[in-house]
C-alpha cells in the first residue's frame, strides 16, 4: 500500500485504507474517498493534489492525500 501522494498521474487506483482520526476519515468519506472506490490523480498544484473520485474532481491537501492508501 502506498499513500495517494506517491501515485502517478492518470493511474487508476483503488482506495485500500484511510488513516487519520475519525473526524478526518469522515471528511474524506464525505468527499467520496471510501474503501474500494476508484480514484485517479489528475495533477499536483503547489501543496494540493487534484483527484478524480466518483466522477468528480476534488482538490485535497498533500497532508490529506497522505492519509489515503491505495
Amino acid at each position: 500500500m502506498l499513500p495517494l501522494t506517491l501515485a502517478n498521474p492518470d493511474e487508476v487506483l483503488i482506495v485500500r485504507k484511510i488513516g487519520g482520526n475519525p473526524e478526518v476519515r469522515k471528511h474524506l468519506e464525505n468527499l467520496g474517498f471510501v474503501i474500494g472506490s476508484q480514484v485517479t490523480v489528475v495533477n499536483r498544484l503547489g501543496n494540493n493534489v487534484i483527484v478524480n473520485v466518483k466522477e468528480t474532481r476534488v482538490a485535497i491537501s498533500e497532508e490529506m492525500a497522505q492519509k489515503i492508501y491505495t
